[in-house]
């Protein structure tokens, strides 16, 4: 993983992010074991502490879980990822309509843009 970070939010939620869009992305695969907390956190140059919080916080939303001598997995629960990424993904929506609608951009218009878009793409 390639970690980056900004100084607008607690690390241990953007390490939650960057988690989380791996596993939705399949960048990190159902089942996969992680490295050890002390491993991620020098990887990612962070405090063990706060990736301890970011892993914990994983767990309580599903998409980890521990096996108490084994360390720490991905969920193979696949509709479990599913739902997150759709929950994610609506979030992200949201997200651009609402900066749309600052920019003074209706519903009609980002349809347009967003058909124009896509036949440039073809």
């Amino acid at each position: 993983m390639r970690w980056e970070f900004d100084n607008t939010r607690p690390v241990y939620i953007q390490l939650c992010e960057q988690f989380t869009n791996a596993i939705i992305s399949g960048a990190l695969l159902p089942g996969e074991k992680l490295m050890s907390v002390r491993d991620l956190a020098k990887e990612a140059g962070v405090n063990p502490n706060t990736m301890q919080k970011a892993l914990s916080e994983l767990e309580r939303s599903g998409l980890l879980y521990t096996q108490r001598t084994a360390g720490r997995f991905i969920t193979e629960n696949k509709e479990k990822i599913k739902e997150i990424k759709q929950e994610t993904a609506r979030l992200r929506v949201l997200q651009f309509l609402n900066e749309m609608a600052q920019l003074g951009i209706n519903s009609q218009e980002i349809e347009e843009l967003l058909s124009h878009m896509k036949k440039e793409e073809s």
